[in-house]
């Protein structure tokens, strides 16, 4: 099994360049919309997990140094989604809870799947 590079990943590499350009250019250049709201949503999972997954092997807490699976990328969407959009509306005045962010964490999480299923 070819060892997980974590955050030297080349799609979480990608999508955390990507999220930084969303959230710091995007945001403040497009009004609304998919670009505007769900765009970073999308790379939640590609970006975050891996480097979740290294802070898990460091605390013992993951077994191996492989890609992950359907599995975990299940287990962290569920996580993340409940935690996010259903809990976090009720600790943060600010946090609002959003089905359409759901659904751009399940593609970005599918997308990320496939990708790292295939390398």
């Amino acid at each position: 099994m070819k060892r997980f590079r974590y955050a030297l990943d080349p799609l979480c590499l990608a999508a955390c360049a990507a999220y930084a350009f969303g959230r710091w250019w995007l945001k403040q250049h497009v009004a609304g919309g998919f670009w505007h709201d769900q765009f970073t949503d999308l790379l939640l999972i590609p970006a975050a997990l891996p480097l979740l997954l290294w802070g898990q092997r460091r605390l013992g807490l993951r077994t191996h140094d492989g890609r992950p699976g359907w599995g975990e990328i299940g287990l962290h969407l569920a996580v993340w989604s409940v935690a996010t959009e259903l809990i976090a509306p009720f600790l943060f005045h600010s946090a609002v809870g959003d089905w359409r962010d759901v659904v751009a964490y399940g593609a970005g999480a599918a997308l990320a799947g496939g990708w790292w299923s295939l390398a």
